[in-house]
């Protein structure tokens, strides 16, 4: 019996491509071939995790420089501008990226993409394989009776909603969705017609160029439920798990680990891969906070934005998986993977959004009742008393703990991986040994 060959494709930070990781061992471990097409700079972690991979782009650092702007200037741009995202960084590799997606994807049965990675629908169409669409974060449905409270959305109307509320949800969409294709349509079709492919109709970033014949949310159902208009067969799997700086096994840092177990528990504060080099100054102002509540801190940032002491511990990086269950409460932006990994450790939040789903995330953490949100301008003044909040009000660490043990028991890749699986008729549908770790060993050793 042939080894399916799965190809997943996707590009973005690690809250993109952990997932992404995970799903893939999932699949190895049942049996398949699967091979992950991500950019250069993630390459050589997840071939150290057990997976084959090969390069979709080219690294970051090329595709910035291809926008003739400083690397600085370029991840403030993409923090303050979606549309500097799509039209300078997404867009102009897009050609390149779908013939390497093709080489790739030669002889695969079927495409797993995320919305990011555009070239996925077109190979997929191309080759005539199945594609299955990855909904990383709940925002990404853009669903009008579910809408996502994020910068560009601020006329759509919020919950509780009725019919008249959520057809003036579906307009708005529906004109965002026409001024997506205005803006970037012909350039995606060009590629298309490269290929030999017909025009799409579809608004690039919101809707894949191909329809999926699956499409997955992996999040969990605790963040948002399925929404009712979510197209073709669909379900929430939960979180895949995937935690590691390098791909390897995840382990607290020796330093770290003798840090925490010296005294309270610490505030816990991260801006994930992509922000703490946009982001000193909230770093110095999250430690000038502990300070001056009296307590102990943990900063995940790659620069030395203050000085360590004995109440202050300063990492470039930590799995948080590992560290998170540590924390009084966890400072973070709302990037999908560390709220994931925050509401897995049970513990309180404050949410400061800088860019794009974390706003959702952070609106949704609120409801919720495990944290707080603010902006980063009020973090500045305001910081302080919102900790505070949530340290002396039970009700947070309550809820946050109570949601924490649920989420903790998700499978994400595992359901994934099977209902990949279940789209091939002749795929294996026992697991079989192979050598390697598991996603669980990797990131559920907590």
């Amino acid at each position: 019996m042939k080894t399916p060959r799965i190809v997943l494709a996707t590009i973005g930070s690690l809250g993109d491509l952990h997932p992404f990781i995970a799903i893939a061992l999932a699949l190895k471990a049942r049996g398949a071939s699967p091979v992950l097409a991500v950019p250069q700079d993630h390459v050589e972690k997840c071939r150290a995790a057990g997976v084959e991979a090969e390069a979709l782009l080219p690294t970051f650092e090329e595709v910035g420089r291809a926008t003739g702007l400083d690397e600085d200037v370029v991840i403030r741009k993409v923090i303050d501008d979606t549309h500097f995202l799509v039209s300078h960084v997404l867009l102009p590799p897009l050609a390149d990226s779908t013939g390497r997606l093709l080489r790739i994807a030669a002889g695969a049965d079927l495409l797993v993409g995320s919305a990011f990675a555009l070239a996925g629908p077109i190979v997929a169409e191309r080759l005539a394989i199945p594609f299955v669409s990855i909904i990383l974060q709940p925002m990404s449905w853009f669903s009008p009776s579910d809408p996502p409270v994020a910068p560009g959305f601020a006329a759509l109307a919020r919950p509780p909603l009725g019919v008249i509320r959520t057809g003036w949800n579906r307009f708005v969409l529906g004109g965002a969705k026409l001024e997506m294709r205005r803006r970037y349509g012909r350039r995606v079709n060009r590629v298309r017609a490269a290929h030999g492919l017909a025009r799409s109709h579809a608004a690039p970033i919101l809707e894949p160029g191909t329809p999926p014949v699956l499409s997955l949310g992996t999040y969990s159902s605790e963040l948002a439920a399925l929404p009712a208009e979510a197209s073709n067969p669909a379900l929430l799997t939960g979180f895949p798990w995937f935690d590691s700086a390098d791909g390897m096994l995840s382990k607290l840092d020796p330093e770290l680990a003798a840090f925490l177990a010296k005294g309270p528990p610490p505030l816990i504060v991260s801006l994930g891969s992509f922000l703490p080099f946009a982001a000193a100054d909230f770093y110095q102002r999250s430690a000038a906070i502990a300070a001056e509540l009296g307590m102990r801190a943990v900063l995940l940032t790659g620069e030395a934005v203050t000085a360590p002491s004995r109440d202050m511990m300063v990492c470039g990086y930590a799995p948080h998986s590992l560290l998170f269950p540590y924390a009084a409460a966890i400072i973070h932006h709302g990037g999908v993977g560390t709220t994931g990994q925050a509401l897995r450790a049970g513990k309180p939040q404050l949410v400061v959004p800088f860019m794009g789903d974390q706003f959702d995330h952070a609106d949704r953490i609120a409801r919720l009742g495990v944290g707080l949100s603010m902006t980063p301008g009020r973090f500045a003044t305001e910081g302080a008393s919102l900790i505070q909040r949530l340290l002396d009000h039970p009700g947070f660490s309550t809820t946050a703990a109570t949601i924490g043990k649920r989420v903790a028991n998700e499978d994400g890749a595992g359901l994934a991986a099977e209902r990949i699986l279940g789209l091939l008729p002749t795929t294996r549908r026992h697991p079989v040994a192979w050598q390697g770790d598991t996603p669980s060993s990797i990131s559920a050793n907590i």
